[in-house]
């Protein structure tokens, strides 16, 4: 009698047991369901970047191969300004106030945060502007198209936020503390900023001290950073850095709802919910030693009455190699010349192959019609062989021919056979 008790108990407890594990399995399941979906409404307005003759990676195969194969990837992080003081319109143009690019090494598994800072000199419409000018004239596109060609890269991702959802984000992990390293003394009415910090205090800040904190470049009587935003960038690194600590604690996976709730309508991304969730984890779990913070070098110069950061190639040559895990660039994919011709009756195909090389991160080429031919390939012009690798790895094509001549146009022309397929 007293054995059958002892395993009618045995039995209840057991079920009690699973009945709790299946109800917290469901509620998690639950709640994964709820953060997917919640997600997935970040890029409802998201642009394709894909379909702006922007170099990139957006169409679903390439996401499918990034997803599958781990492979590097370049994120561009935009935090803008609040625009024409005043201004209601949602189409008001916004300044980038921060433009980091975050490399994901999927080899060494690390991350860089490279900051670049916003006074750097670009070419925009064939004339000088600053690069934090890019996304008020044309919005992502324009700035994504903006950090590829200073740098030769592809921009695979970006999020956009501005600074009132910055604050909120700041606000739902708990705020930070920061040392205070120098006075901070600022009034701009305009932009809504009345920065006040003094020298060797330790402070916690909320989001809106924490917008000043990262915002502040000078004081009001001039005094401040002595190199302007280069200086402010190793302020807002310090920042981050305290930040990520934060967000490694375990107690922050209880703040998620409200973090998620802050940033719904100030953050816009081209990722999509799995997307957000992998590298949201992997930034989330990545030990201090695989995370590498670094500043866009640059020549502080006047030219025409406006003060730039021009950039230095060679100072920068290190960096862009990180930038490419490791692998030197040799083509500048900004300035090449590029010419297809169709050598087949396929209609189309040049047209769709120069489509693949702007996702690439090439220029638009110039595309025609030629001579039937039945296997494709490459002639280079006035070029070392040095780039034969990079270009069989872009272009996806191994029959190269490297010419030289004096009357030649381009730099590049790619000639289609029949052995060449659709890329799209």
């Amino acid at each position: 009698m007293g054995n059958n008790k002892k395993r009618k108990k045995i039995v209840n407890y057991k079920r009690f047991i699973t009945v709790i594990i299946s109800f917290v399995v469901i509620v998690f399941a639950l709640l994964l369901g709820y953060i997917y979906f919640f997600l997935a409404s970040f890029n409802n307005s998201a642009v394709d970047l894909s379909k702006k003759g922007v170099a990139t990676e957006l169409n679903q195969g390439d996401l499918e191969n990034i997803k599958s194969s781990g492979e590097s990837c370049n994120i561009l992080v935009m935090g803008v300004d609040v625009g024409t003081p005043g201004s209601t319109s949602a189409n008001d143009p916004k300044r980038t106030d921060t433009m980091i690019l975050a490399h994901y090494n999927a080899t060494d598994k690390k991350v860089n945060l490279v900051s670049i800072p916003r006074d750097t000199l670009v070419s925009i419409n064939g004339e000088n502007q600053k690069i934090n000018a890019a996304h008020a004239i044309g919005g992502v596109p324009y700035a994504v198209d903006a950090v590829q060609n200073l740098l030769g890269i592809k921009i695979d991702y970006y999020g956009k936020i501005n600074y009132e959802g910055f604050d909120k984000v700041i606000d739902a992990i708990g705020g930070v503390n920061v040392d205070i390293k120098r006075k901070m003394d600022y009034e701009d009415p305009t932009q809504n900023l009345s920065i006040h910090f003094e020298k060797g205090t330790d402070v916690h800040l909320d989001g809106k001290k924490a917008e000043e904190f990262f915002r502040w470049r000078k004081n009001t009587d001039g005094s401040g950073f002595v190199n302007g935003d280069l200086g402010r960038i190793e302020n807002q690194h310090m920042f981050i850095t305290k930040v990520m600590e934060k967000i490694k604690r375990p107690t922050i996976i209880f703040k998620i709802p409200r973090i998620l709730s802050a940033v719904k309508s100030y953050v816009e991304t081209n990722m999509d919910a799995k997307e957000i969730i992998k590298y949201g984890y992997m930034f989330a779990s990545l030990n201090k030693e695989k995370l590498s913070m670094a500043t866009i070098q640059g020549d502080l110069k006047t030219v025409d009455g406006v003060s730039y950061v021009v950039y230095n190639e060679a100072q920068n040559e290190t960096l862009i190699s990180e930038l490419n895990d490791g692998n030197t660039r040799t083509v500048n994919k900004s300035k090449l010349k590029i010419k297809i011709v169709n050598g087949t009756k396929t209609s189309g195909l040049a047209s769709d192959y120069s489509t693949y090389l702007q996702e690439k991160g090439y220029n638009k080429a110039v595309t025609g019609n030629g001579e039937a031919t039945s296997k494709t390939k490459i002639l280079v012009y006035n070029s070392t062989k040095d780039i034969k690798t990079e270009l069989e790895k872009d272009f996806k094509i191994d029959n190269i021919e490297f010419l030289t001549s004096s009357s030649q146009t381009y730099d590049v022309v790619v000639i289609l056979g029949e052995d060449h397929e659709l890329m799209h």
